[in-house]
């Protein structure tokens, strides 16, 4: 006789690539996160949420630091998809409209109500907040200097050194100001943008060097 008196049958649990379910268990993380707060959502929470047990959380998550850390990461890509998206549709040569769009851009992210962007914003996730936007503005450099700096690059010689490095300065800067100063005018960001980046200078390539850098 299997199953005492009143004893109910045991709901087997789906089986999941490991992909799939550190992807489930991601996703109930954000939703936990959001409800209740970064700080006081515990691993049992994310568990309940995923619909598994504790110990499946801490066999793709070791700690809460980098389940959260995971989470973040999600963030970034979604940042990073929006430039990705941006760069396959700007028109060639159209500087200051991809500028704009670039600064569209930033403004939707860092004016978002998702409660997990709001939460980061929160004093006590100051430290937290402050990596998730390194870590942006890091996956956004990097994106750019693969897509529209080496199309740039391909038409003219770049006017400034260390390309990365002062890009990496830019975004933080804009990043920064905005969040400062949510009033700033577009122009002044698209001028700041340019005066940096030196898009007024001629920077056609010598004759005797090959194109490296397709105007943005």
């Amino acid at each position: 006789m299997t199953g005492g008196t009143g004893s109910k049958p045991r709901t087997p649990r789906t089986v999941l690539d490991p992909v799939e379910r550190r992807g489930q268990i991601l996703a109930a993380a954000e939703a936990a996160f959001a409800r209740r707060g970064i700080s006081r959502t515990t691993m049992s929470d994310v568990a309940r949420e995923a619909g598994v047990t504790r110990g499946l959380v801490y066999h793709y998550f070791p700690e809460h630091a980098v389940l959260v850390d995971a989470v973040l990461d999600r963030q970034v890509e979604e940042f990073v998809a929006s430039v990705r998206a941006w760069d396959a549709a700007r028109r060639v040569g159209e500087v200051d409209r991809a500028l704009r769009d670039v600064v569209a851009i930033f403004r939707a992210h860092l004016r978002s109500t998702d409660p997990l962007r709001v939460d980061l914003h929160r004093v006590e996730n100051a430290a937290l907040n402050q990596r998730f936007v390194d870590r942006a503005v890091t996956a956004v450099v990097d994106c750019l200097q693969l897509t529209t700096v080496e199309a740039y690059a391909a038409r003219h010689a770049i006017a400034i050194t260390h390309v990365r490095e002062t890009f990496l300065v830019l975004v933080h800067g804009l990043v920064a100001l905005v969040r400062a100063q949510r009033d700033v005018p577009d122009e002044v960001l698209v001028a700041i943008a340019r005066q940096v980046l030196r898009l007024d200078v001629v920077t056609d390539p010598p004759a005797t060097e090959p194109a490296r850098l397709e105007e943005s």
